[in-house]
Parts: structure tokens; sequence; C-alpha cells
């Protein structure tokens, strides 16, 4: 029986088996690598899957690129019900699992229909590795470093987006300048090209589910759960026998008197858990009605009101995942050090400014190298700041007890809004202009600039049960 311990944690004094911490998180982030790829390579199949299937209206549009995010959010609430019983683990590699079936059902569908049924499918992969790759991650981190380990999940998803980005364009990039709709449609492009994109996915999933057959149950899941042998196995692994031992005390402080075996979505409401659960929901909203996924998901459209031809379209579409990429790296560096909060004014304030200049070169009739650059601007901006941040943040704030609950309904919120910001971008689009659509996203900017300004405190170096002492008790 481990003996209770000083609140406080004396982490700093602890030498870490760094490797074996980051080999674990990498793997749990190839639920982000699979999210991001799964995400974005309707992007670039969107110009050949569109004329196979003859979708001409703009319902038809928004429904085929928005369908997936039904499944986002019912893989989320699955995992909100599930993952306090049944663990972190095996649900990721249920989700693995999805990732590679349904790739391959995507590939083959023949109707739309079944295309539907099956991109929604793997649309619940991609809600539950969105909601438990950083959960696991920021359970498993030590507090000094968790802002970039729970970060290396938005690196892997950037890292995802950036491959199915280069394997669109590869796949398609002998299509002649120029083509025609009938010619797409008839050539190998229209008909096999597609399909390839989507069923490539099969691969890292299977990667993804060999990797997570290796790695340990969340130590912080298994103390929960009454089997805290293991986890001090696990944490003793992670940073020594003395940090296992004041790691389980601190975890059994903040559980003390609690029921935590049977977590009702009711207990969220509990008024001393509200602010944690208002906190996440407004964050990861926001996240989304920035407006930079419709970058990635309608990068036909905004680049060809740019001026550009879909063989260019889908050349500047890798531009966008290569600056992804690199600044996504930059956050890396600087979460753990800068902080959250500063990252997010900066992100918050950044896209207001980019959207308001791309909404005035699109009303002036801009066209080439200046907008490409814009896009590019909001992009990295995004990607060093809001992008990383949020999962950071909303993977940090909820309690011991209720974490895999309180994240699930902030991760469905977040899908949600994704879901109403994909659905209405075409409609947007037509009724008020390219011009008009950012100079919303701009506004919404500044609200979520507000909000961070005056609500969000900061939680870097601190841990898991200090920051649920600052915001519950």
């Amino acid at each position: 029986m481990i003996t209770a311990a000083p609140a406080t944690n004396s982490e700093v004094k602890v030498t870490y088996n760094l490797t074996y911490v980051w080999v674990v998180s990498i793997v749990a982030a190839m639920g982000g690598l699979l999210f991001g790829w799964d995400w974005v390579v309707i992007g670039g199949a969107k110009p050949f899957f569109q004329r196979y299937f003859g979708l001409t209206s703009e319902a038809q549009i928004g429904w085929a690129n928005s369908c997936a995010l039904i499944g986002c959010l019912a893989g989320a609430l699955v995992a909100g019900a599930l993952t306090d019983k049944f663990g972190r683990k095996r649900l990721l590699l249920g989700a693995a699992l999805l990732f590679a079936i349904t790739s391959v059902g995507n590939a083959l569908a023949g109707s739309f229909s079944v295309f539907i049924t099956w991109r929604m499918l793997g649309g619940v992969a991609i809600g539950l590795a969105s909601n438990l790759s950083p959960l696991y991650i920021a359970e498993v981190a030590p507090s000094g470093i968790r802002g970039k380990l729970v970060a290396i999940n938005q690196l892997t998803v950037v890292i995802g987006i950036l491959l199915a980005q280069y394997l669109n364009w590869f796949l398609v990039r002998n299509l002649p300048q120029g083509a025609t709709d009938e010619f797409i449609r008839a050539s190998w492009f229209g008909q096999q090209g597609w399909r390839w994109m989507f069923g490539l996915t099969a691969a890292p999933s299977l990667l993804f589910v060999g990797g997570m057959m290796l790695v340990p149950e969340s130590p912080r899941w298994l103390a929960k759960n009454g089997m805290s042998r293991q986890a001090r196995d696990i944490l003793s692994k992670i940073g020594g026998d003395a940090y296992a031992d004041t790691t389980i005390a601190d975890i059994r402080s903040t559980l003390a008197s609690e029921e935590v075996q049977h977590v009702r979505f009711s207990d969220l409401l509990e008024p001393k858990m509200r602010k944690a659960l208002v906190l996440g929901i407004v964050l990861a909203v926001f996240q989304q009605w920035c407006g930079i996924n419709v970058i990635f998901n309608y990068a036909e459209e905004i680049f060809r009101a740019a001026g550009y031809d879909i063989s260019t379209v889908l050349k500047n579409i890798a531009w966008t995942g290569s600056v992804n990429l690199v600044f996504t790296l930059v956050a890396l560096g600087v979460v753990d050090r800068g902080g959250r909060r500063p990252l997010m004014l900066l992100g918050s304030a950044g896209l207001a400014a980019i959207y308001l200049a791309l909404g005035c070169g699109y009303s002036g009739g801009i066209k080439g190298l200046p907008m490409l650059l814009l896009v590019l601007a909001a992009i990295g901006c995004y990607a060093m700041s809001l992008a990383p941040v949020t999962w950071v943040v909303i993977a940090e704030i909820f309690p011991n007890r209720i974490r895999g609950a309180a994240m699930a309904v902030a991760v469905s919120a977040l899908w949600i809004a994704c879901f109403i910001l994909t659905y209405t971008f075409p409609i947007l689009n037509t009724r008020l202009g390219s011009a008009g659509t950012f100079w919303l996203y701009a506004a919404i900017s500044v609200a979520g600039f507000v909000f961070i300004k005056f609500k969000l405190p900061e939680t870097k170096g601190k841990s898991l049960e200090q920051i649920e002492r600052d915001l519950v008790d």
C-alpha cells in the first residue's frame, strides 16, 4: 500500500527515461497522423470523385466533404462513453483497425451512398483518435515536457496532412493543364487515381495497430481504476520509484472520497467542474470556427478563385502542408517555454489580420502569388498556435475523475463546429463571396482573442493535479 505524500510535485528533481516516454508518445501520436491523413486526403481526391459520382449541387459537394464529421462526432462520443470504463489503449487499437478497414472501403466504393457510408465510418476512427491520442499522451507525460509531447500529436497530424497532400499531387502530377471535366471523368485520374488516394491510408494504419499492441495503458487510468501496482510499474519506467510514489499519491489526493469508476456525463455539470468544461468547449469550437480548415477541405475553390488551374492547385496544396509542418515544429520549440496563453493570443490576432487582408485581396480582384502567400501565412500562424495548443490545453484542464468524459464533450463540440464550418463554406462562399467569407472568419478570430485574453489561465509547467486544483478547487 502506497502511503499518502504531499500534494506538491517534485518532478524537477527527477531524471526521466525520455527515450521510453518519447517512444510511447510517438506511437500514440500515430493516431494523429492517421487523423490528418484521412481528414485531408479528400481535398485532393475531391476534383476527381466529384466528377466520377456526378456531384453538381452545393449541398452534394458540402455533404461529401462534411459527412465524415458525423462519424467524428460519433467517435468522440463513443470515446467519452467507453474510455473511462475500458481504458485508452484498447479504444486506440480499435481506432487503428477502423482506419485500415474504412480506407479500403472508400477506395472500392462503387456508388456515392457507399462512399458516404465509408467516409462516416472513417470519421468514427478520426473521432476516437482525435480524442484519445492527446489524452493518453497527457496522462503519460511529465509536466515539464507535457506541452511538447501533446503537441507531438499535432505534429503527426501535420505530417499526415503533408503525406496525403504530396501523395495526392504525385498521383495526378501528369494531369494535363486545362483538362476538361469530360477528360478527367474518363481518364485514369477520374476512374482510379482518387481510389489510390484513399486506399493507401491502410499502410500507416497497420503500423499503428502494431505499435498500440506494444505500449502500456495510461498509468492515470490504471490508478483511477484501482490498479495502482500496474500504474506504479509504468510510472517507475518513466521517472523512477520516487517519482512513481509521488505521482500515485498526488493522483489519489485528487480522487479522495470520489466515486471514480462510474463516471456519468451529468457529473460534468457539477458547479465545480463547469468552469473547466466551458473553457474546453469554447476553445475547441474556436479552433474550428477560426476558419482555417476550409483551406484544407476547399483548397480547389480557394485557389481557383485566386486564379490557379487544377494542376497548380494540387501543387499549392502541397505547399500549404509544408508550411504547416515547419510552423508546427516552431510550436514544439516554444509551447513549454513561452506558454500556452501567449501562443493562443498570437494566433487569434494573427489570423484576424491575415483574413482581413485575404478578404481585401479577393474584393480587389488580386490573383496569383500574393494570395498564395497570404494563405500560407494563415496556415503558418495557425500551425504554431491554435492548432497544437488547443489540443494541449483541452488535454490538461480536466480533472482526473472525469477527464475521459470531459475530453469527449470538448472534442464532440469541436467536431460539431467543424461540421458546421465545412458544410456552410460553399453556401457562404456563394452568398458572401470569398471576401465576405474571410471577413466573417476574421471577426470570429477577434472574438476568440477576447475570450482567451480574459478566460484562459496559463498551465505550463504544472502537473495535471496542480491544474485541477487551480481550476476546480
